[in-house]
């Protein structure tokens, strides 16, 4: 099974026990057992019955807008129901002592990547820059509220995004983050990579026993699955950022790739191809896990994730966020 990405506009309708793509330029036929999750980034037309044929067979439809911005996802009605895991993961959002060990984690995961991003590029960095990073994270344990979690988080995000422009062996727009909407390259890019981490958390949330709405860093809020929002801070520097700098560092994509429409910057069909190409294949590879002792993909890696969480929330195991180490 795998996840199918659609650029072209078209209509999607269902034809036996496989899936038809109707374009002007002829159909394409995907076998439903083929499919683990669609990603619509073009005009696409479906149906209930194509929605129904979806949910008896467990797919997630993620939709994205023209200018390749994440609107929201379909997904089936939940098959891996778990009133235990629920009940215990609202006790553990409820008790602000139990909340913040758990974004604690988070947070401490998600500097991490920062750092150990940064000194892959060493030899370019500012030592200052190391160094900041790194007093940061050591005030993560002592940080005794959520609130303090997130504007720690923020600051260390803030100083590790003033790295970019030393990491990537180009001349690049970016003197702060702005995400609604992007304004240059570098914004646009990180945006779209970023909505791609999410949607795949999202994905490996369904196939647990997780509730996506009951989060521990973010608030939970109306219309957004903030527990993925929570799993991406961790994902986001090692999945996405590396891809970002592979594809400037490699001069696979430019600003060519970049159109502006008054005060947004979003990437073309032809860039995002090519960074849905990347993302797809780093889902795929595959490394040796300390302790499994096998190989798993850093998409299974995601799902991994999942378990221990709920392992701690059932008071199995002590959670412990996953630590890049390569």
């Amino acid at each position: 099974m795998k996840d199918y990405y659609i650029f072209r506009n078209g209509r999607i309708a269902r034809k036996d026990n496989s899936i038809v793509f109707e374009t002007d330029e002829g159909n394409i036929f995907i076998p439903i057992n083929d499919i683990d999750s669609i990603y619509i980034l073009g005009e696409v037309d479906l149906n209930t019955k194509v929605l129904n044929f979806f949910s008896q067979n467990g797919i997630i439809v993620h939709f994205f807008n023209y200018y390749g911005w994440y609107c929201g996802t379909y997904q089936p009605r939940e098959s891996l129901l778990s009133g235990e895991v629920i009940v215990r993961q609202a006790e553990h959002y409820l008790d602000p002592a139990k909340r913040l060990i758990i974004a604690r984690e988070f947070v401490e995961g998600a500097v991490h990547g920062f750092i150990y991003n940064v000194k892959r590029y060493k030899d370019k960095i500012s030592e200052d820059i190391i160094k900041k990073l790194e007093e940061y994270e050591g005030l993560i344990k002592g940080s005794n509220s959520i609130e303090a979690l997130m504007g720690l988080e923020g600051n260390c995000r803030e100083v590790y995004y003033s790295s970019f422009k030393q990491i990537i062996n180009k001349s690049i727009e970016f003197e702060k983050r702005i995400k609604h909407p992007p304004n240059n390259m570098m914004n646009a890019l990180i945006s779209f990579v970023n909505s791609l981490v999410y949607t795949s958390i999202i994905k490996q949330i369904y196939r647990t026993q997780l509730n996506p709405t009951i989060s521990f860093l973010h608030e939970p809020h109306y219309r957004r699955f903030s527990l993925a929002l929570d799993i991406a801070e961790i994902f986001k520097p090692i999945y996405g950022d590396r891809i970002i700098f592979d594809l400037l560092n490699n001069n696979m994509i430019s600003e060519e790739h970049f159109d502006k429409d008054l005060n947004c910057c979003y990437l073309k069909e032809n860039g995002r191809k090519i960074v849905v190409k990347q993302f797809d294949e780093k889902l795929k590879t595959t490394i040796l896990h300390k302790k499994l002792k096998r190989k798993v993909s850093y998409e299974k890696i995601i799902r991994l994730e999942l378990y221990k969480l709920i392992k701690h929330l059932v008071n199995e195991e002590q959670y412990k966020v996953f630590k890049i180490w390569w």
